[in-house]
């Protein structure tokens, strides 16, 4: 399971023309991405990781701040590009697989009291985000 996240003052996912998740305040923006080897445990430790991780100002983080995230499924952080001009989709997880792994991710936060905004998976998605710093990682687990 692959996520890029960033620091964000805010974040709104859209999806026709109608806003399906939205952070308003200081947080953090998750592309999530899920591939053939990921199961529950990914899903369990992708969660931990995202709400404990220190990405806030101050080296605070999800957990001890409160601050809410906003999850959007992205299949091409498995993207292949090394060889040729075409990406190969082959190590992303099929849409069967990926979106209750993606579902879970978000229950996983929400069970640990995280406030979690979300895009609709599958779908075509705008997302618009203000980034703060800019601060980006990259999270593998």
């Amino acid at each position: 399971m692959r996520a890029v996240v960033s620091r964000v003052a805010r974040a709104s996912v859209r999806v026709g023309g109608e806003t399906v998740g939205k952070i308003e305040e200081p947080g953090l923006l998750v592309l999530l991405g899920v591939t053939h080897s990921d199961g529950s445990e990914q899903a369990a430790n992708m969660a931990r990781k995202l709400h404990e991780i220190r990405a806030l100002r101050d080296e605070e983080s999800c957990a001890t701040t409160g601050a809410p995230l906003l999850v959007v499924s992205q299949f091409t952080l498995y993207g292949a590009t090394r060889k040729g001009r075409r990406p190969s989709w082959t190590e992303a997880a099929r849409p069967e697989q990926a979106e209750p792994l993606v579902a879970e991710v978000v229950d996983r936060l929400r069970e640990r009291g995280a406030r979690v905004g979300t895009g609709r998976f599958g779908a075509t998605m705008e997302v618009d985000s203000v980034n703060d710093g800019p601060f980006t990682l990259l999270i593998d687990v």
